[in-house]
This record gives C-alpha cells, structure tokens and sequence, in this order.
C-alpha cells in the first residue's frame, strides 16, 4: 500500500511539474534565460511551445524574430518580423525589429518602405527618426540630416539623434550645433563609448570651428537660427581669452563668462536645459570638475587623473551631483531654423 502511495505521489509531482512547465509565462521565461546566455536554438525550440499556448503574444514573437536575426537566420527572421508590423498592435520596437532584419539583408528600399510606415504610425518616435536617418545615411543620402533634427525636435529625451546630428555637423562647416548636441549627447550618455569617442570631437571641435577664425558669424550669413546668431555672438565675446590656445582650463574660462552674458542677454528667450545645467554647475562650485571630466580626460589623460587625486573633494562632489540626476531636455527648447 505504501508503495502504491508513493507511486501516485510522484505521479501526481510529475504531471504538476508538466503542466507548470507548460504555462506559457514560465516557458517565456525559461526562452529569454536561453537568450541571455546566447543559446539562441533551445530558445527558439521554447519559443515556439509557448506560442503554441499564447499565439497572439507580441513579447515572444519579437523575441523569436530577434532569435533568428542573432544566429543569422535572415530569411526566417523576415518571416516574423512581416507579420510583426503588419499586427493593428504593431509597436515601435517591431519597426525597430523589421529595420534591423532589412538592413542585414541589404534591403535597403524595403527597410526604408518599413521605416515611413512606422513614423505614420509613430511621428513623434525618436529611434525610428534615428535608424531611418542612418538608413540614409549609409546610402549616402545627406537629407538624414532632416531625420534626425526631426528626432531631436519631437522626441528631444532620446539620445541617438543628438549623436549621429552631432557627428553629421562635426563634418560640415556648422559652428553651432555639433558643440551643442555633441555635449548634449555626452551629458545624456555618459557612460558609452560613443560618449568617450564625442568627448575627442567636442575638444576638437572648439579648437577647429570656434576659435579658429575671429569672425564668428562668418559663413553663417545664411543661418536662420536667431539662437545659434545669438550663441556665436556671445561666444566671439571670449575670442581674447583663447589667446594661449585651448586648453580645459582656458575653456572653463570661454565657457563661464559665456553662460553669465548669455543669462544676462538671451537666457529670458531662449531657455536652454544645457545652458541651465552649467549655470547650475557653477552655483554649486563644479563647473572645473564638469569641464575637467569634459574635455581634460581627452586633452591630456595623464594631467586629469592628477588632478582628481589633488581635487579628490571636487571630483566625488561632482560624480555624486551628476550621479544622482538624469540629463534631459524638455520639449519646446528646439531652436534649429527650419
């Protein structure tokens, strides 16, 4: 009798084992450990029961298309990543998804086709501005400037437009906006390559388009931006302290005076999170350590660290001060001439 017990407990442990393993959330959970330790096939194997259970569920359809994307299974993953943008449910990530598919097929024509569907859905989404301006720009299509200022103006909380918008100007002859969305982007992102890599850009950036000729306004006859005339003009102001060259140290000096003149001529019309965000920096005493951690660790590697072992107090002053708050900026501070 005892033996039939146990008999009928493990039984009864066992097909309680099954059917929990047969909940589709307990399965879905089981495919995204699988995921994350890049075992994309017992994934995909999971995947497909849970779908079984849970048909319509977006979160593991994408799942499984981006299954095959990564063990490069293109064809399969185009499969799924149709019928996810074409569901009435379709998120941004699904365009995102389908995107990334086309682009890995070089099917450049049919990812831009799923790109414009999705801004119609999603005009004010800032990745997709982002990836359809890289789209174009890849095929060498400089319009994927208007895809990412678009970004920046409907959706100025997401990075990625500031960045590819700053390194698109970083290569023209703009004054104005790749120093603003370069800093912009590293305040936002500070902790990514791309920051380290924008960090060299921004130095250089001072040196060879601000304050390499003394007519600021030169070439920006045509700018119609009255806040990017109203930036050089107040930064020509400091063209004398650039006399010993650009240092961190003589660009903490530019840069206060030209936040305490611009708050005393333009800051009422033009408010601007950046411009507050220094002018904040320097009220609590951090503004050397924001600009040493800016463009020092970049201009000479050797000379920041020292200084943060003899600014040890100013240093962790400053990590904590920016540790504790997110960089963002709020809607309506588009200044960019249409």
């Amino acid at each position: 009798m005892k033996k039939i017990f146990v008999l009928l407990l493990v039984s009864l442990l066992a097909s309680s084992g099954f059917a929990q393993n047969d909940d589709p959330k307990v399965l879905y959970e089981t495919a995204r450990n699988f995921m994350r330790s890049g075992d994309f096939n017992n994934a995909i194997i999971v995947l497909n029961h849970a779908l079984e259970q849970d048909k319509n569920n977006m979160d593991m359809q994408k799942d499984l298309v981006m299954c095959y994307y990564y063990k490069r299974d293109y064809s399969t993953a185009l499969e799924g990543a149709k019928k996810l943008v074409d569901r009435d449910d379709a998120d941004v990530v699904c365009f995102q998804i389908a995107g990334n598919v086309y682009k890995a097929l070089e099917m450049p024509k049919d990812c831009e086709k799923v790109y414009k569907k999705g801004l119609k859905k999603f005009p004010n989404s800032g990745p997709l501005h982002s990836e359809y301006g890289e789209l174009l720009w890849s095929a060498k299509d400089y319009s994927a400037i208007n895809q990412w200022e678009k970004g920046i103006e409907v959706a100025p909380s997401f990075s990625g437009n500031y960045y590819n918008a700053a390194l698109y100007y970083f290569y023209t002859k703009d004054k104005v906006w790749s120093v603003l969305y370069g800093e912009i982007f590293i305040n936002m992102e500070s902790l990514t390559e791309r920051s380290t890599a924008m960090k060299q850009l921004l130095l250089q950036a001072y040196k060879e388009k601000l304050f390499s000729d003394p007519n600021f306004l030169k070439g920006e006859e045509k700018n119609k931006s009255e806040f990017a005339k109203a930036f050089l003009e107040e930064m020509s102001k400091q063209y004398s302290l650039a006399s010993k060259g650009i240092t961190t140290e003589t660009l903490t000096m530019i840069r206060t005076r030209f936040i305490l003149d611009w708050f005393d001529h333009y800051a009422a019309k033009f408010p601007f999170r950046l411009f507050d965000y220094q002018r904040q920096l320097m009220q609590e005493g951090l503004f050397d350590a924001y600009d040493q951690w800016l463009f020092g660790i970049t201009e000479n590697p050797a000379a920041y660290d020292k200084w943060t072992k003899t600014h040890e107090q100013e240093y962790n002053a400053f990590n904590d001060f920016r540790g504790n708050r997110v960089f963002r900026i709020p809607p309506g501070q588009y200044y960019q001439a249409k």
